[in-house]
């Protein structure tokens, strides 16, 4: 069993678990921050990001997850039931005390959101203080990046050209968060246009000089422009994706020296290194990096996961570019695979005591995948040539040995690999695929899968072995993850079912 890193608790660390028990839209978490100073201010917005990660449901509700079969030997985390109900989608009855819940991402989130409201009411009550204009902005794109997750989980994906008149998600804009049956879910066009207005107000105000410690916890300008192409993505405006994607990818070596080395500096590190540097700040791909009280680090001690038949296929098998990727997915015992992407990290509540709760950092925005979205933006623009360079300039840092010559990717090249001879198609089927390989464990295949209406398939193993398949097709309500049941209390109506 792999190691555990031991970071004992502080006193600052409490509000983590004060956090934790907080149910947004059933509790009002108390924010009363006394607020008056632009220090006090940067230190709340500490808070203002979900200390809650979407990994666990995300990745095994996605066709990167598999039934490795009965066995009496998985390991037991707190964890379990959340990935467990996500691969087979079902819904929580009250998972808001379950790390990995789809329940615990919706109240964390929401408190996040309540520090970055706080932050808000002070700084606009001074405008005298120009010095908190870029808190202002950090606190403004906060917001904006919680209630984006909220509405692509929590409701039905936004679609280009279409009314997106379906419920979304309360916008709160107050800071104090009380039960009241007042909170209205709007559409989800309506939320797209609150989160577009804080967007395009905070990303201005975003100074990097603000932040000389730990910078890639907070809002940048590189991690705000990622999330800015994120969004245009969803929404689909390509000419923004790539506007706000050359801002920090501009060239093709520029955007080298930002992604992943999988094939170079990675390939010579042992599993337990690559588990320690994936997450670490000083990682040039990592633009935004959040905590999340998780067992995900254990993610290939259960039973539903990634396992040997979507690391053989996925990681493994060919690929459009003819060559070998150079992941690090690892067994320890059959059927045990790891990503070697997440290092535990195990706060104690008393030394030697051996109880505590897991923690991993959660890469959030990345270049990595910033440099994709800008390929789908060009491939679907009809910019085939810019689309084959952002996907070639991915590749040569993820194909093991590569060589231009004999790994570049054409059109031609992935319509005999695909038998897609249409362009703008065989592109974007290259894109998710590459993507698909990069992100496993992370989580960011489901929202691939929402936004193309793809149909997900997992096996089910029963005790002999015998395998049957299961699907969940476009326009199934299950895509759709559950509100946690404690909303209706706020007169939230539940997805349906």
């Amino acid at each position: 069993m792999k190691a555990k890193r031991y970071i004992y608790l502080l006193a600052v660390l409490m509000v983590f678990s004060a956090s934790g028990c907080k149910k947004f839209l059933e509790k009002s978490p108390d924010l009363r921050t006394q607020l008056n100073s632009k220090e006090k201010v940067a230190q709340l917005l500490v808070s203002a990001y979900p200390k809650a990660e979407y990994l666990s449901f995300t990745e095994n509700a996605s066709d990167n997850a598999e039934d490795k079969g009965p066995r009496v030997d998985y390991l037991s985390v707190s964890s379990e039931q959340a990935w467990t109900k996500a691969y087979l989608w079902e819904d929580f009855e009250n998972g808001g005390e379950v790390a990995g819940s789809t329940d615990t991402y919706w109240n964390e989130t929401y408190l996040a959101i309540a520090s970055a409201n706080t932050a808000l009411q002070y700084i606009n009550a001074h405008p005298e203080q120009t010095d908190l204009l870029p808190y202002k902005g950090e606190a403004l794109l906060a917001r904006a990046y919680a209630h984006f997750m909220l509405v692509s989980l929590y409701a039905n994906i936004y679609k280009p050209g279409q009314a997106n008149s379906d419920p979304g998600v309360p916008f709160v804009t107050d800071p104090e968060v009380t039960v009241s049956p007042q909170y209205k879910r709007g559409t989800v066009a309506e939320v797209y246009t609150k989160i577009e207005k804080d967007l395009t107000e905070g990303l201005p105000l975003i100074n990097n000089s603000v932040y000389k410690t730990a910078p890639k916890y907070h809002f940048s300008q590189n991690s705000a422009n990622a999330f800015a192409a994120r969004f245009y993505l969803f929404k689909g405006d390509l000419p923004k994706v790539i506007e706000y994607t050359n801002k920090v990818l501009l060239t093709p070596d520029q955007a080298k020296t930002m992604l992943r080395p999988w094939n170079s500096t990675y390939a010579a590190m042992i599993a337990s290194a690559l588990e320690t540097q994936f997450t670490k700040s000083s990682e040039n791909s990592n633009l935004l990096l959040g905590e999340a009280n998780s067992g995900w680090g254990r993610h290939f001690y259960i039973r539903y996961g990634l396992g040997r038949i979507i690391t053989n296929t996925v990681l493994f098998g060919p690929n459009v570019s003819g060559g070998n990727y150079a992941y690090k997915a690892t067994p320890y015992v059959e059927p045990y695979w790891s990503s070697n992407k997440f290092d535990e990290l195990f706060f104690e509540s008393k030394i030697g005591s051996g109880f505590g709760q897991p923690y991993v950092m959660v890469p959030l925005l990345t270049a990595d995948e910033l440099i994709m979205n800008r390929a789908e933006a060009y491939a679907s623009s009809g910019q085939s040539d810019l689309a084959l360079q952002d996907i070639n300039t991915f590749l040569s840092t993820r194909i093991s040995n590569y060589s231009a010559s004999a790994h570049g990717v054409t059109l031609a090249k992935i319509a005999a690999y695909y038998g897609i001879t249409d362009p703008k198609a065989g592109l974007i089927k290259t894109i998710l695929d590459l993507k698909r390989a990069e992100f496993i464990t992370e989580g960011l295949r489901w929202f691939d899968i929402l936004r193309h209406d793809l149909t997900v398939k997992h096996n089910k193993l029963d005790a002999n072995g015998a395998s049957t398949t299961v699907e969940l097709k476009p326009g199934d309500p299950r895509r759709v993850f559950q509100l946690p049941i404690p909303a209706q209390k706020a007169g939230l109506a539940l997805n349906p079912r």
